[in-house]
């Protein structure tokens, strides 16, 4: 088992922009039922990508903790997953 889990994010508030603290993320579109694929985005060298299913652009703020996102609520609890 992998020593770290992969933050997923989601944008159920249908956002254009979505800045997350992590260079490597899951995008899931929004919440069950209205989920796409879940999709691994890394942003390598970038600090932006747009998920190629719900063209939400994520931006990476090296401000924010890693696994977290502006806003709060497009960060996917884990647990809850």
């Amino acid at each position: 088992m992998a020593g770290h889990s992969i933050p997923h994010f989601q944008n159920d508030l249908g956002l254009k922009v979505i800045r997350v603290g992590s260079k490597e993320f899951m995008c899931q579109g929004a919440s069950v039922p209205f989920d796409h694929p879940h999709i691994f985005i890394d942003l390598g060298s970038d600090d932006e990508a747009v998920c190629s299913y719900c063209s939400t652009l994520y931006k990476y703020d090296p401000k924010l903790p890693e696994g977290m996102s502006e806003p709060a609520a497009c960060t996917v609890n884990a647990q809850a997953a």
